[in-house]
């Protein structure tokens, strides 16, 4: 089972603010360990943010974190008012997604496909 999912970060906090101001994490611990472990009320897997070496290179597309979202364009709008600018909305095979990127330019997704019907 995944539980946690790790995120490097140039500024953790910046990060970590990202995270719950878009998404509404929570933080679940900040043990002074360099990590900060962010989660949702309702579950889910954890994001933990943790510090970047100076070494590390952010923003490759190597994980994209996808939320599930019923409502794409409502979502969108909220996180436009708040100032976060999602990408055109995608129509897929019957749902929709849209993509941004976090402070630390890793992307972002939020995706109906958890939500679509099948015929």
């Amino acid at each position: 089972m995944l539980n946690k999912i790790l995120l490097y970060a140039r500024d953790p906090q910046q990060t970590s603010a990202f995270y719950q101001r878009y998404f509404g994490f929570a933080v679940d611990a900040d043990d002074g360990d360099g990590i900060i472990e962010l989660a949702l009320a309702e579950g889910g897997a954890h994001l933990l943010i943790h510090q970047a070496a100076k070494s590390v290179k952010l923003g490759q597309v190597g994980v994209k974190l996808v939320f599930d979202v019923q409502d794409i364009e409502a979502f969108k709008a909220r996180s436009s008012a708040l100032g976060l600018s999602f990408g055109s909305t995608h129509q897929a095979d019957g749902y929709a997604f849209a993509n941004a990127k976090d402070p630390d330019q890793n992307p972002v997704s939020i995706s109906s496909r958890a939500f679509r019907t099948r015929a």
